[in-house]
């Protein structure tokens, strides 16, 4: 246990059963590095929009009444990516903290989103990360637990596969499950999806490639490790992502 995460680790025979399932969302359409625009998602801060005059520090910037009435009254963490366009995989990652009934902005780093953008209707393989309002409860990845607050699986099973593109191979040495069409307090990569299979899973935040993602949003290393350390489940975190339009919406 570290700084009030739980260390979970996955034995070598049930690494190999999950992997393939649980890795279709996030890579597998990656496999040749293709998809997606911009550069990678450095680790620097993202550049800071300019605030306006009327804004009301009650609400999270950009959200509209739909997305802003979906943030549950006791998250005091939000993780807000903001999309470029709908058909972008270009996007701004910025972590809000609820200090008393005002959120602050934390920190901010560019991202990627789904290669072909975003939807209001996700389906497996569309290549699309959903909009919407999600909790934020598992975490893990290859790499040892760098801190987390949030329950930490440590596992050889997210290793992306070796026949992918060398750039995608350490997609996953950090990753923070999206709670879409998963069960809340299991690893990230457990396969199960209550929805059913057609409405895709295994939805993340993880380590940044320099394209679009197959569903997933990407940011750099030390931005993953910054989050581990950071995201709170006594301050329930979630994240609120999609384009810019459907955000304002």
């Amino acid at each position: 246990m570290r700084n009030g995460g739980v260390r979970r680790a996955v034995g070598a025979a049930a690494a190999c059963g999950l992997l393939m399932g649980a890795l279709a969302a996030c890579g597998g359409g990656d496999a040749r590095g293709q998809g997606g625009d911009g550069g990678a998602a450095s680790g620097a801060p993202a550049p800071r929009p300019k605030a306006g005059a009327s804004e009301d520090p009650t609400r999270i910037p950009g959200v509209g009444d739909r997305l802003q009435g979906r943030i549950p009254g006791d998250s005091r963490q939000v993780v807000a990516v903001y999309g470029e366009g709908r058909d972008s995989a270009d996007a701004t990652l910025v972590l809000y903290t609820k200090h008393g009934s005002a959120w602050e902005r934390t920190r901010s780093w560019q991202a990627h989103n789904g290669k072909k953008g975003w939807t209001l209707d996700h389906h497996e393989g569309d290549n699309r990360s959903p909009v919407g309002v999600f909790t934020l409860s598992d975490a893990g990845g290859v790499l040892k637990d760098p801190g987390a607050k949030l329950p930490y699986t440590e596992s050889g099973s997210f290793a992306a596969p070796r026949s992918w593109a060398r750039t995608h191979w350490h997609d996953f040495d950090y990753v923070i499950a999206i709670d879409y069409n998963r069960v809340k307090g299991t690893p990230p990569n457990d396969p199960t999806r209550p929805q059913g299979q057609t409405k895709g899973g295994s939805i993340w935040i993880h380590m940044d490639h320099g394209s679009g993602t197959s569903a997933c949003v990407s940011v750099s290393k030390p931005a993953m490790e910054y989050l581990l350390r950071t995201l709170d489940p006594a301050e329930h975190p979630v994240v609120v992502m999609g384009d810019k339009a459907d955000l304002q919406a």
